[in-house]
C-alpha cells in the first residue's frame, strides 16, 4: 500500500512539474525560435529576390531571341531541273511522288521524310518514303 502512495504522490509532482514547464517552454518558443525562424525565413526570401532579380533579365533576353528567331521567315528556294530543253518543278515531283503514294493506298499524312532522286537521263524521279518505301515517277 504504501508502494501505490508513493507512486500516486510521484505522479502528481511529475504532474506538476510539466504543467509548469509547459507554459516556460510555450514562452521559450515564443521569444527564441519563432523570432529566429522569422529572420532565417527573411533571410531566404531576399536572398532570393537578388537572384531573380539576377535571372530575370537574362531569362528575359533569352526569350526575346527565341522570339526572334520564331519571326524569322524562312528563305524561299525553288528548284527547276533541266534537261534537252524540258523543265521541272520541285514542287511538281513532290506531288507526283504524293499521287503514287496515294495510289498505293496509303495517306499523305503518314509521310514522315521524303527523299527523291532526279535522273534525268531516265526522265524520272526516284523516292524513298520513310525511310523504308521506295518507288519510282516519270516526270
Amino acid at each position: 500500500m504504501a508502494i501505490k502512495k508513493q507512486t500516486k504522490e510521484a505522479a502528481s509532482e511529475v504532474k506538476t512539474r510539466v504543467e509548469k514547464i509547459i507554459p516556460e517552454a510555450k514562452k521559450v518558443v515564443e521569444e527564441k525560435v519563432v523570432p529566429e525562424t522569422k529572420k532565417a525565413a527573411a533571410k531566404v526570401e531576399a536572398e532570393a529576390k537578388k537572384v531573380a532579380e539576377k535571372v530575370a533579365p537574362e531569362a528575359q533576353k533569352t526569350v526575346e531571341k527565341v522570339k526572334k528567331a520564331a519571326a524569322k521567315k524562312e528563305m524561299k528556294t525553288t528548284l527547276f531541273v533541266e534537261y534537252y530543253g524540258k523543265q521541272v518543278q520541285e514542287k511538281d515531283m513532290i506531288a507526283s511522288v504524293k499521287k503514287a503514294w496515294t495510289k498505293s493506298g496509303k495517306k499523305i499524312s503518314d509521310i514522315k521524310t521524303m527523299a527523291l532522286y532526279v535522273k534525268p537521263e531516265e526522265n524520272s524521279v526516284y523516292y524513298v518514303i520513310n525511310g523504308d518505301s521506295a518507288g519510282r515517277v516519270e516526270f
